[in-house]
């Protein structure tokens, strides 16, 4: 075993240790249901800011962007960030305040489909049921990626099997989420984003500067792509650069609309409910819209230079080919591939957990959002009203751990593709929920009714609409996003039109909408 091994593994045990400490010394602040799930609304906007981000950004920061890049996808993961950042920026300022202020107005909601139920006096319990189906399909499949990251990772750097890699990532991240909740995921969740951050401005500049500066840097991409496409490194990466060399009309649409899932993420604008206070989320929103930019300029920067980086370090993934040194392979380990060429061993191993902060800030956040939405909405909410705190938190971490498990079994392909399984659980809940959150905070005419006909819809039509192949017709190439959150939108409006008002709704949102910030 050589020095550079062991330097890898130490800086991965101690940052995998550094996390369940957190997790444990969380533990003990969790006095009820509200402080394990929402940490007791007492959250600062640093650490809320960049825990948003962090578990928003996922494994796909650091490999499918980064990947997609190196594979020739500049335009799309242009137009992809273009959007996100839009839709993150707009959902700092239309939902960030008028959700906390409107959940606390309603019952002191602590979950999403709580606030939905209590916004909408849904008396028949339909709609946080649906909401919490649609909730864990969709979070597994996202904890699902998360893994896959994991996995990915631990191959490329320790040589790792597949399956032990993930059982690596399952392990750590339910002992630190199960235990320290809301709390431990907002922590854990900063460490990791500072992580990343640090991580994609270092190795950005090392790798201009390693290149001869921006425009040889530049030119050296150029002339790596020009060989690529005239076939010199295998059909494989031809093909891709190829794929990917037109990039406009439906595809710069369905990029854009990535943005549209930020409107309806539970377990993001969970955050926003769980910030110390309204006058504290305006420098909350400049800190994480400052963390996204820059890392995504560094996602960018890594996936596209990363080409002649690595070709000049003997290496060239995503066909198979080596010259030598490192093995090429899959295109989505570019950035641990770089980070092995790039820094002595304890330090790449330090960066590299970077990949590892951005599986587990999305996983642990989206099993507790998961777990809360089946124990408080489902177990308390309808199978039994009197639980107690104590029954909740026992059922939601024995939610945690059952998710965790199948979310476990999805992963186990280990060709899956982080970008593919984190793209569909981003549109499930962007199409389902995203126009429910919009006009349960600005329209006091929808109705219970409505809001359930356009969660069923937006969530149907997400996934006919993702399994429907693009052959049949050119429309279905369009983000499944896009259709799902237009048809629950219009359907919400049209049935909410049609249903009769309750006016013990109307007049609670007029007493809301009268609430100072």
């Amino acid at each position: 075993m050589s020095a550079q091994f062991v330097a890898k593994i130490i800086a991965f045990v101690l940052y995998l240790g550094f996390m369940i400490y957190i997790g444990l010394r969380s533990a003990s602040k969790n006095n009820n249901s509200a402080d394990f799930f929402l940490g007791g609304r007492k959250v600062g906007p640093w650490v809320t800011a960049l825990s948003a981000e962090a578990s928003d950004s996922s494994a796909w920061l650091l490999m499918g962007l980064p990947g997609l890049c190196y594979l020739g996808g500049v335009q799309e993961t242009f137009w992809t960030a273009m959007g996100l950042i839009i839709g993150t920026y707009l959902s700092w300022l239309f939902v960030a305040k008028p959700l906390r202020k409107c959940s606390i107005a309603y019952g002191d909601s602590i979950t999403i489909p709580e606030f939905f139920a209590n916004r909408f006096n849904d008396k028949s319990h339909l709609l946080p049921a649906i909401s919490v189906i649609f909730i864990v399909l969709f979070f597994t499949i996202y904890t699902a990626s998360g893994f896959v990251a994991c996995a990915k990772l631990f191959n490329s750097v320790f040589g790792l099997p597949y399956h032990a890699g993930l059982a690596i990532g399952l392990l750590v991240i339910l002992c630190y989420t199960i235990t320290g909740g809301y709390t431990a995921v907002c922590t854990t969740d900063f460490v990791q984003g500072t992580l990343i951050f640090v991580a994609f401005v270092v190795s950005g500049i090392i790798a201009v500067i390693a290149l001869g500066g921006p425009a040889s840097a530049v030119e050296q991409v150029k002339n790596f792509n020009a060989a690529a496409v005239a076939g010199n490194f295998g059909e494989a990466l031809k093909a891709s650069f190829s794929a990917n060399s037109s990039y406009k009309g439906m595809g710069i649409v369905s990029a854009l609309a990535w943005g549209l899932g930020y409107f309806g993420m539970p377990h993001i604008i969970i955050r926003f409910m769980g910030i110390r206070s309204n006058a504290e989320i305006t420098k909350a929103r400049r800190i994480g819209i400052v963390w996204m930019i820059v890392s995504y300029i560094g996602a960018f920067i890594i996936g596209t230079l990363g080409t002649a980086y690595l070709f000049n370090h003997g290496t060239i993934l995503g066909t198979g080919e080596v010259l030598s040194g490192f093995l090429g392979g899959d295109a989505e380990t570019v950035f641990s591939i770089t980070m092995q060429n790039m820094y002595p061993a304890f330090i790449a191993g330090i960066f590299l957990c970077a990949i590892l902060a951005a599986s587990m800030s999305t996983a642990d956040s989206q099993l507790l959002a998961a777990s809360s939405a089946v124990s408080q909405d489902i177990y308390k909410g309808i199978i039994k009203k009197d639980a107690n705190e104590k029954d909740v938190l026992t059922v939601s971490r024995f939610t945690v751990f059952l998710i965790a498990l199948v979310a476990l079994l999805l992963s186990l392909n280990q060709n899956s593709s982080v970008f593919k399984l984190v793209s569909f659980a981003w549109s499930g809940f962007g199409g389902a929920f995203g126009p429910l959150i919009l006009l349960a905070l600005y329209w006091k005419g929808t109705t219970a009714p409505g809001a359930i006909a356009g969660l069923i819809c937006g969530g149907v039509v997400d996934v006919a609409w993702h399994y429907i192949p693009a052959t049949v017709n050119p429309i279905f190439g369009v983000y499944e996003i896009l259709p799902a959150f237009i048809c629950c939108l219009v359907v919400t409006v049209i049935v909410s039109l049609l249903t009769k008002k309750d006016e013990s709704v109307l007049a609670a949102f007029d007493k809301y909408k009268a609430l100072e910030d």
